[in-house]
């Protein structure tokens, strides 16, 4: 169906079909087809099981793992680097470069509200055939054209498939955010990560270190039995052995650590060869990191909230696909100033108006409405998918770092037991070597042991420092989807640490 009415500048008013047909757009512009969005359902458990017990649940004034999350462990140099991340990672450049292409296309589509007006003006001198058809001697043969027109063309958003496509296009945006926070997430706990690996490194070198100056004094003294002809050359030989070994050991921890200091200068955006970090043994236990109620989660994780963005993005492009078996209503209008001559160009009778309305709908398309309808709902269905996916994983994660701190803090009980006892047993076999009563052989295997105890004690520091940063990551690092931009998406983007 359509209408259409020409305005003569005279005297003229609008055609009676007109008036009925905009009043109906009025009337109907407040309905959109589609679906109506609501958060997918999901399964969280009542709470966590791997709950460490005399470990309180986190309240709303807990601000252990809120912001700037990293200042926990009262490191400065982490939280200096931890600064610099928000202003010179390239990953997060990137990542917001494109929040701000999703918002900028929010305003695009958001611009199709509105009437679209073109103006422009031309200008032609023109000769015509005197042996025209109906050309009399009185008709002019060379004339000039001046136009000024401006045009005015509207879509009336009777069954919301504008609505809809903004809608899309602003949960978009969101899961854009959701997705930047989520990388500025990782990339801050990959830092930790790497710092901890390194400062543990750095003091699983310092023991090495001071094993090599231990095993220099047992050579020496093996030497001194030697030449006094108590002990054999083969326990020269086997201290000898001994004390380089665990130089060599000291050594390969250089390239471990180098390399951790390549990538911890990669995350702050500055060149490899001119960066390095001043060693610096790390020797304290992680704090302790209440994990809330699992359901809080669902709002703590900028990647769960990014999920459910792009499941609301696809729900409204459901709405759109709808739309198109409605009809499309089109209003129109033109108007400016026409003259041969620049001097009446702006005159009254120079002056022209046309208004015009229209209504369009596909009457046949061999399904193809159809088939872009069952698309936008296969669509929806994946990303509720992948939303309860990104749920369960999270828990998952949740309760992978909470069962390796449990473990491991009992592990590092144990194993600070099993150090001492090693010590002590080292000392009773060097008294013993000391006093001729065994050989070199059992002095080596208890340096190797207390050796080995002391190595695998640091290791464990390590894996809990990793674990704990991991878990405050997998908690979502203080974050909340409260900091997602409103539904009118906020002019400033979320701040890169989480704030």
């Amino acid at each position: 169906m359509s209408g259409r009415c020409t305005v003569r500048r005279r005297g003229s008013t609008l055609p009676e079909i007109a008036v009925p047909f905009i009043a109906s757009l009025l009337l109907l512009a407040g309905c959109a087809v589609g679906p109506r969005y609501s958060r997918p359902a999901a399964s969280v458990p009542p709470a966590y099981k791997e709950e460490p017990p005399g470990w309180k649940t986190a309240q709303p004034n807990d601000q252990i793992t809120r912001g700037k999350w990293w200042e926990i462990f009262g490191d400065p140099q982490l939280n200096s680097f931890e600064e610099q991340i928000n202003i010179s990672n390239q990953s997060l450049k990137a990542a917001f470069a494109q929040f701000e292409q999703a918002r900028a296309l929010v305003t695009f589509n958001r611009a199709n509200y509105y009437p679209t007006v073109t103006t422009g003006v031309s200008a032609s001198r023109n000769r015509q055939s005197q042996n025209r058809g109906l050309a009399t001697s009185l008709s002019k043969t060379n004339f000039s054209d001046l136009v000024l027109p401006v045009s005015v063309s509207y879509e009336a958003d009777v069954f919301g498939r504008l609505r809809r496509t903004v809608e899309a296009a602003r949960s978009s945006a969101q899961a854009s955010a959701g997705d930047l926070e989520s990388l500025s997430l990782s990339l801050h706990a990959e830092l930790a990560a790497d710092y901890f690996q390194l400062r543990t490194f750095d003091a699983e070198e310092r023991l090495l270190n001071d094993t090599v100056a231990a095993f220099e004094k047992a050579l020496q003294l093996t030497q001194n039995r030697y030449r006094g002809g108590v002990a054999s050359a083969v326990d020269v030989a086997q201290a000898q052995t001994q004390l380089e070994t665990t130089r060599s050991q000291a050594i390969d921890l250089q390239v471990q650590r180098s390399q951790l200091e390549h990538a911890i200068a990669v995350l702050l955006g500055q060149p490899a060869s001119s960066f390095s970090i001043a060693a610096a043994p790390w020797a304290t236990p992680p704090p302790a990191i209440p994990p809330g109620l699992p359901s809080d989660l669902l709002e703590r994780r900028p990647d769960i909230a990014a999920a459910e963005r792009r499941a609301s993005a696809a729900n409204a492009q459901m709405g759109v696909a709808r739309a198109a078996y409605f009809p499309l209503f089109t209003l129109s209008g033109s108007g400016g100033f026409e003259s041969s001559s620049i001097t009446n160009w702006f005159n009254g009778p120079s002056g022209f108006v046309s208004a015009g309305a229209s209504a369009v709908v596909t009457a046949f398309d061999v399904g193809r409405r159809r088939a872009v309808s069952e698309q936008a709902r296969a669509a929806y269905d994946q990303t509720v998918a992948n939303y309860r996916e990104t749920v369960l994983t999270a828990f998952q994660e949740v309760e992978d770092n909470l069962a390796a701190l449990r473990i491991l803090e009992n592990e590092a009980t144990t194993q600070d037991a099993a150090v001492n006892a090693a010590q002590h047993s080292l000392e009773l076999s060097t008294n013993r070597y000391k006093g001729g009563v065994v050989s070199y052989l059992e002095v080596i295997t208890a340096q190797s042991i207390a050796l080995s105890d002391e190595r695998a004690a640091v290791d464990i520091l390590r894996r809990r420092m990793i674990a704990s940063v991991q878990l405050i990551k997998a908690l979502g690092g203080g974050w909340t989807s409260a900091n997602l931009p409103s539904v009118k998406l906020d002019v400033h983007p979320p701040q890169a640490n989480g704030q």
